[in-house]
């Protein structure tokens, strides 16, 4: 299921680069029925990362951010996962309990970029 904010930065994004949904559709070689339906989270499952990062192209967008708000995990991020799978319930559970060490991880996260 698609995050709503992946479809409103979509819809925001496309509309002040002036392309239409069938614009954009066109340059990323997808059917402009698929795009609304991403725009309106309306659409079934997710694109493909390769469309998403297509799409953050042609917008202007950070492509990981754009990855993440629709649900799926970047390629480059999957060794790291399958590496500590077991560790991650456990990670997001205590980010959940403890919102002070969350906002820890994400400063920490935010220095490193």
């Amino acid at each position: 299921m698609l995050n709503n904010e992946f479809g409103q930065l979509i819809r925001q994004a496309r509309k002040e680069k002036g392309y239409s949904q069938r614009d954009l559709a066109a340059l990323i070689k997808l059917d402009f029925t698929y795009l609304s339906k991403m725009e309106n989270n309306r659409a079934e499952y997710a694109p493909k990362e390769e469309v998403i990062r297509k799409i953050a192209h042609h917008l202007d967008i950070d492509p990981e951010e754009l990855i993440y708000l629709a649900g799926r995990i970047p390629h480059q991020e999957e060794a790291l996962l399958s590496e500590h799978y077991k560790s991650m319930p456990m990670l997001f559970r205590r980010m959940r309990e403890n919102p002070e060490f969350a906002q820890k991880i994400f400063d920490a996260a935010q220095d490193g970029q």
